[in-house]
């Protein structure tokens, strides 16, 4: 039997804990099919995170090194976001959880529903 006990760095747990927040995988997402973005253009692409809820999956996902913030020395600063190597190589798993998410959505909401 394999277990999932808590050590220190459980991948189960701390990797995955960060991807499966409601934001930081349609930001990952959103970043991958527009290649560099600015933090008003993710925000209006998702549509109905915040402003603060951004700022936050944002830094979380800088710090874990899938995403990059660069600052360009302007007046007004820009400020601009995209994958890292890292990001891009995580794509392809997110990408088959969203298709299969995809194929199976209806029967899932069917389910749902048969079962209230």
């Amino acid at each position: 039997m394999k277990n999932f006990h808590h050590t220190d760095h459980c991948p189960v747990r701390d990797v995955l804990s960060r991807l499966s927040s409601k934001w930081g995988m349609l930001v990952l997402v959103t970043l991958k099919a527009n290649e560099v973005m600015r933090f008003n253009d993710i925000q209006r692409s998702i549509g109905d995170i915040s402003q603060r809820m951004l700022a936050v999956t944002l830094r979380t996902l800088e710090t874990d090194g899938l995403v990059v913030r660069k600052v360009y020395p302007e007046v007004p600063p820009r400020v601009e976001y995209r994958l890292t190597e890292r990001g891009y190589s995580l794509m392809p798993y997110l990408e088959g959880l969203i298709e299969w998410a995809f194929v199976h959505m209806q029967e899932i909401v069917l389910e749902r529903e048969q079962r209230l």
